[in-house]
């Protein structure tokens, strides 16, 4: 422990008396490091924003169907059961799936499109509260604009229908619970309780509805069968694969498949040109160090073989080349980020505004810096392997000659 002890304590103040060209060191490692550092950090950014912007909007991950379909209880669960599912709920006939709503404190009769909710619904992820009845209801942003409606607020729905040539009417008065924000969906919308939806269906279709007293044709058809359904992927990289397989059951659908591989395309790209321009600097660098290591062990070789004449093990003399090279590593990997950081700040700052962006332009995590310190290690004793290798041959007898 002594020698380990006295050769760290050498070993730096040897790197500290030759600090011009331990410096050189440093700076080569930080010109090296820091502009790879910017390269990621800018990949990171501008890649993470793309993705952050596809994910935060639900439209990117919802799959549609064309046409209509034949989709029955089983099959909806089956497919909610799915992990790359994140929400799916059955929709009805389009013209079923409308209702005229009124409110006080406007004058217009609005035709409102209706969409079931349940938990877990993307479009009503900053929403609190759901509809749990028939008498609850979240507006779009459109919808409560055009109505004049918040939170609180109780509204008339009523449905339309010609049953036995007679035109009926029915009301039913619904509490307004939700608004959600302009930029989660553009049209007028009433997201509803699956059953009112249902509910909705069968007075259109002439059938009764026990439970809102509207009266009609008694039953209901055994096996209920869909022909849509609102369907969310878990993230925007599953949005593919619930395609193909969707498509595979004979189901014709669509989804924002082209702009989400698209931005994986860049994704991708970038990162082999980041690893491609990271190995060049690194090898070079390695290359470049070790040279400098295996020069500095030919022009310290009457030192180190004093060393070995004084009892010093070669193991010990091995880490004198290796120690400096850490020296450097730890101290060009500081420079380097407080150069990145520079930069990070110029480019945020300056360059975003002018690219009209709202978000971020370069940035890294902690860990990526902690990644970087751990690579440069490597390097950094991967090339000193070189010197340490140059100085373990020195023998004591070389200090002899000189003294």
């Amino acid at each position: 422990m002594s020698q380990f002890n006295n050769i760290v304590r050498l070993s730096f103040r040897d790197y500290s008396h030759e600090w011009r060209m331990s410096g050189c060191f440093i700076l080569a490692l930080a010109s090296v490091l820091a502009p790879m550092m910017i390269l990621f950090g800018l990949k990171f950014g501008i890649v993470t924003t793309m993705v952050s912007g596809l994910i935060e909007n639900p439209a990117n991950r919802e799959i549609s169907p064309i046409g209509s379909g034949r989709y029955d209880d089983t099959w909806i669960d089956a497919l909610r059961d799915r992990r790359d599912v994140a929400f799916i709920i059955p929709r009805t006939r389009a013209l079923a799936a409308t209702i005229q709503l009124k409110s006080s404190t406007a004058k217009r009769i609005l035709s409102t499109e209706l969409l079931a909710t349940a938990p877990g619904d993307p479009l009503l992820a900053g929403v609190s509260r759901l509809p749990k009845n028939y008498f609850e209801v979240i507006l779009s942003h459109s919808a409560a604009d055009k109505l004049n409606a918040k939170v609180g607020d109780e509204i008339d729905a009523s449905l339309a229908r010609q049953f036995k040539g007679k035109r009926e009417r029915v009301h039913l008065p619904l509490e307004v619970i939700g608004v959600t924000g302009a930029q989660v969906i553009s049209r007028s919308v009433a997201f509803v309780n699956l059953k009112l939806l249902l509910a909705s269906e069968q007075f259109k279709d002439g059938r009764m509805v026990v439970d809102l007293g509207w009266r009609g044709n008694i039953g209901t058809p055994d096996g209920r069968v869909y022909p849509s359904f609102r369907l969310y992927a878990k993230s925007i990289y599953d949005v593919a694969g619930l395609v193909s397989v969707l498509e595979e059951q004979g189901s014709n659908v669509k989804a924002n498949v082209a702009e989400i591989s698209t931005v994986q395309s860049i994704d991708d790209n970038l990162t082999v040109i980041f690893w491609i321009i990271a190995f060049v600097g690194a090898t070079g660098f390695a290359f470049s160090l070790g040279a400098s290591l295996w020069a500095n062990v030919d022009r310290k070789r009457k030192e180190l073989s004093v060393l070995r004449l004084v009892g010093f093990k070669s193991a010990r003399i091995v880490l004198f080349p290796v120690l400096q090279s850490c020296y450097t590593a730890v101290l060009g990997w500081l420079l380097a980020v407080l150069v990145y950081l520079a930069f990070e700040y110029l480019l945020n700052t300056f360059l975003a505004p002018r690219l009209n962006l709202d978000r971020t332009l370069c940035f890294l995590l902690i860990e990526h810096f902690l990644w970087a310190l751990a690579l440069t290690f490597v390097i950094a004793i991967s090339a000193a392997i070189l010197g340490g290798l140059r100085a373990a041959g020195i023998e004591p007898s070389d200090g002899l000659r000189d003294i």
